[in-house]
Parts: structure tokens; sequence; C-alpha cells
């Protein structure tokens, strides 16, 4: 019998934090996640899903008060499905399957006491762009924000019944790869009109680009998938947010007569900074990351928003606006890779434009599902 320890105390979010270092320490792709982020799920005062939900942490010790795992629990009120149904997440373990069992026991008994009927696992208790999905394929350094487990975290899952409920396909392609005939062509094509021009993202323009990030988004997406439209405040003030960080070489906008008509949003990816500062970010780390960033080559980039307002899809505007970012930032950055944040395979509109990207599947994510009652039928996410 396992030792249940609710995390209620700093010495024990302390460990919260730290056991996956431990658990990791012969991995040379782990990267520590900025302790700030973990503990932002958990802040009542950051958190809304707070509001109309509630989380837990528990550290779980063995017999001689050895840490063994650690899990969150939760419920998101958010969070709707055909059942009521909990999340589970942070979910780290040594590899033993009764261990692993004793945990997601736990977590079942938790959310069933809570009018659940069905658990989702390893997620977040907050937005799909962080923290969501079990590593299964592509063990390498994950980006900014990614989960990151080892191999056999899909055996403790699966063997205690957990089934997958999506895959989160992750997409990349060497920058310096040739682009595909068809860009080109298309690139070729509207290169000839006058009236369309490309611009990069300038850090002393932001309220400008974030209206026209905002008009594209909102007519290329808003109604894509239930998304709700994006508000100009709220982009900008994410634009500000993301002033430290923004390249000014890699994010794309096009425009007709100097109407916004496609984006293409790229970041640097902040773990191949952030992997030398072991999770920290006070004084002496932010000194760090200054010279970090400054220093050290950032070979990776990766891809955020793409977008493409509706009376401009099928033309092969995208191939212009890719060819033409293509060709600057091969000249004016280090970038040798470009990955897109994961697309879920229930989205086959998604995938299909990042295949016509010329990308490649190079890790996989999943989203795993265990229904509470045994005898009734599992089904996968549903198409959109």
């Amino acid at each position: 019998m396992l030792q249940v320890i609710p995390v209620e105390s700093d010495a024990l979010r302390k460990e919260f934090l730290d056991f996956p270092s431990l658990l990791y320490r012969n991995d040379q792709n782990y990267i520590r996640p900025l302790d700030q982020d973990v503990e932002a799920v958990f802040d009542k005062e950051k958190n809304k899903l707070f509001r109309t939900g509630s989380c837990e942490r528990f550290i779980f010790r063995n017999e001689h008060g050895t840490t063994v795992g650690k899990v969150a629990v939760f419920v998101n009120g958010k969070y709707k499905m055909e059942q009521p149904t909990g999340g589970i997440g942070f979910f780290d373990c040594i590899n033993d399957q009764q261990t692993a069992n004793f945990i997601f026991d736990h977590c079942k008994k938790w959310l069933q006491e809570k009018g659940m009927e069905a658990m989702d696992g390893s997620i977040n208790f907050g937005e799909r762009d962080k923290f969501w999905g079990l590593l299964i394929e592509g063990f390498e350094e994950p980006l900014y924000g990614m989960n990151y487990n080892p191999p056999y975290y899909r055996e403790l899952f699966e063997n205690y019944g957990f089934r997958i409920y999506f895959n989160q396909l992750c997409y990349s392609r060497p920058v310096h790869a040739e682009v595909s005939r068809v860009f080109t062509l298309m690139h070729s094509r509207h290169k000839r009109n006058s009236a369309i021009s490309a611009k990069p993202l300038k850090k002393n323009q932001l309220e400008k680009f974030a209206a026209d990030f905002t008009e594209v988004y909102n007519k290329a997406w808003a109604s894509h998938g239930g998304g709700k439209e994006m508000e100009y405040a709220k982009t900008l003030k994410m634009f500000r947010s993301m002033k430290p960080i923004i390249n000014e070489h890699i994010s794309w906008f096009v425009y007709e007569n100097e109407k916004p008509i496609a984006m293409w949003m790229n970041i640097p990816d902040l773990n191949q900074w952030f992997k030398y500062l072991g999770g920290k970010m006070g004084l002496l780390q932010k000194l760090q990351f200054l010279w970090v960033k400054r220093f050290k080559k950032n070979s990776k980039m990766v891809g955020i928003v793409f977008g493409v307002v509706p009376e401009w899809q099928k033309t092969g505007i995208e191939g212009y606006m890719i060819w033409e970012g293509t060709q600057h930032l091969r000249k004016h950055t280090d970038f040798r890779t470009t990955e897109l944040q994961w697309i879920g395979d229930f989205n086959p509109k998604m995938m299909k434009i990042a295949e016509n990207l010329d990308t490649t599947v190079t890790r996989k994510l999943a989203t795993f599902r265990y229904l509470f009652d045994r005898n009734k039928p599992f089904e996968r996410h549903p198409l959109l």
C-alpha cells in the first residue's frame, strides 16, 4: 500500500516539481518545464478554471518513504463530453504497473466521488496548448509547453485499461529542404499580381499586425470546429507579451491592396534556451536567459497559427506566402527545422493543410480515455 500525500505545503510543491528531474536524470532529451508554468496551473488566482472546477495534486511514497509517483486530478467545468469526464495530468511514475494502477485507482475514486464517469489523461487543467497528451512516438527534446515522458508510460496506461481517444500529430520539415514545386508555381503566379504583397511582422508595429492577425484569424478559423472569435484587445495583449521572443524574420502576412488575407505565424522554440535554466526563472536565470538567447543559436522554430481568409483559400496564396517567407528566413536566421503545434487526428482539414505544407509526422502524443463503466462501448473523438 502506497502512502497518498496531498500537495499542500511549499516543501511538497517543491517535491512535486523536482520528482520528474530525478526520474529522468539519465534521459538526455528531457527538458524540465519552467516551475512557474506548472505552478500557474494550480494557482487559483491565475487559473480561471477553478471558478467552475476543482483540482488536487498528490505525491505517492512507498513503504521506505521514497517518492515513486505523482499526479494531478481535476474536474473542468468547461470540459463537455457525452459522459461527465474528469482529467488526470502531470503524471509521473516509476516503471512499475502496480504503482501506476494504485495511482490510477486513486484518481478514479476521486473523480467518481465528484460524479465523473470517465477520465482522460495525461492532460492539463487548462487549455490544450500546454501539457496535453502522452508522448507515444518521437522521443526527442520536447517543444516548449509540450509533455515529455519515457516510452513505458504508454504501457502503464494501456495495461490499466486506458484507450486512445485521439492522437495528437506533430508535423515538421527542414527549413532548407526543397520547397514543393506547387508552392513555387503559385508564388510565381501571385508575384505577377501587383496588388499582392508579403510582409514580415515588425515589433515596432504590433498594433497594426495584431489587428491584421485578428481579422484573418476570425475569418479563417472562428467558425471552424466551434472556435471562438478573437478580440483585438486580447490579440494585442498576446503580441505584447510575446515581444521579447518575437523573431521578425519568421512570421509573415499577405495583403491584397493592404488588406490582410493570409498569415503564417512562427516563434522560436523557447525550450532551446530554457533547457539551460533547470526549470527556474529567478533573477539569475533571467540574466542567464538573456545571455543564452544572445549567444546560443536556436535551430528550431515552431508554427503556431496558419490561416487564409475564405475567399483566398484554394488559390495557392499559401504557396506565395511560404516561399516568400522561406527565402527570407533562410538568409537571415539560423533555423534549421520548423515544427507545427500538434493537430488532432479528428481534424482531417488541418491534417491536410499540414501535409500540403510539405511536412511529415515526426512525433505523436495521445489523449487517453478510461471509461469507469467497463461495459460501455468505447468511442473515439468524433471527426470535425
